[in-house]
């Protein structure tokens, strides 16, 4: 397959902002843009668009909130990145379709796959570029990318990813569809966060904790409060129950957290020894 010219484009979080303007600056025609609906992003908020939406109109691209936009469109290709919705078999039949998949297929297919891959301790991630298929992320491959997770945060490697897959995508259509290669391996499924994703099990290891701090978000219970956890690094063992505090250590199941930027409920976020100067601790507290 040759380049093609005309693409539509279908996105809606930030993280598919940097694919359009990369595409838009290599002098792709992106002829319609399908996001999601405007939303509140607050209780009293006005209704406010979606990145992609702000994105596109400040290229000065058509933009959409439904499918329907497309019945009559003329495009080469569909691009699709992180929209958040099943295409429909008909729309595919008549516009092909690929999407920037942001893990190494067919490992964490699904909503999630940044945040599942650190959980699960991968050392490494990356980034397809893939044939949208009718069933869920099982299309196969045009191109892919490997990256090091190492010791980066949820939003770190995600922003990554999007440099990277940005790049990919577009070097990929300007250099032509070949033939995509079936993906080979067990799939596993990246299930939406919950927020017990994020709530810290004080008896697991240190390094297990670690990475869901990495997440963003994590919390524990702090004098019958919920407690996040933004910013800690591991520590040496402790000989104590896991929850009990050492200054600035929590001992876990193995080894300790150390923390280093924390929120109590209703404050604002700040550093350890800043929030626990005013905590008058005692001997017998604990997170739990």
């Amino acid at each position: 397959m040759t380049a093609p010219q005309r693409l539509v484009y279908l996105g809606t979080p930030q993280a598919a902002v940097p694919p359009l303007e990369t595409l838009c600056a290599a002098g792709f025609d992106i002829v319609q843009v399908i996001t999601g609906p405007d939303k509140r992003r607050g209780r009293r908020a006005d209704l406010s668009p979606s990145p992609v939406k702000e994105a596109a109109q400040a290229l000065g691209l058509p933009v959409a909130h439904e499918l329907d936009a497309l019945n009559d469109c003329s495009a080469d290709l569909g691009v699709v990145v992180a929209y958040g919705k099943l295409l429909p078999m008909d729309l595919l039949q008549r516009i092909p379709m690929v999407n920037l998949h942001f893990s190494l297929l067919p490992k964490w297919r699904g909503a999630a796959p940044v945040e599942r891959s650190l959980l699960a301790g991968d050392t490494s991630t990356g980034v397809c570029v893939m044939e949208v298929a009718q069933e869920l992320d099982t299309g196969g491959i045009y191109a892919k990318t490997e990256v090091a997770i190492g010791q980066q945060t949820a939003r770190q490697l995600r922003q990554k990813l999007v440099e990277v897959g940005s790049e990919l995508l577009t070097q990929t259509l300007l250099a032509g569809l070949g033939a995509p290669v079936p993906q080979n391996g067990t799939p596993s499924y990246a299930h939406k966060i919950t927020t017990e994703d994020r709530h810290l099990n004080w008896n697991h290891p240190a390094e297990e904790l670690l990475r869901q701090v990495r997440l963003g978000g994590a919390w524990t219970t702090f004098r019958g409060q919920r407690f996040k956890i933004w910013v800690a690094e591991a520590g040496q063992n402790a000989a104590s129950d896991p929850g009990a505090l050492h200054h600035d250590h929590v001992a876990t199941g193995q080894g300790t957290l150390r923390l280093i930027e924390v929120q109590a409920e209703n404050k604002a976020r700040q550093p350890w020894g800043t929030w626990q100067s005013g905590a008058r601790l005692t001997d017998q507290d604990r997170f739990i």
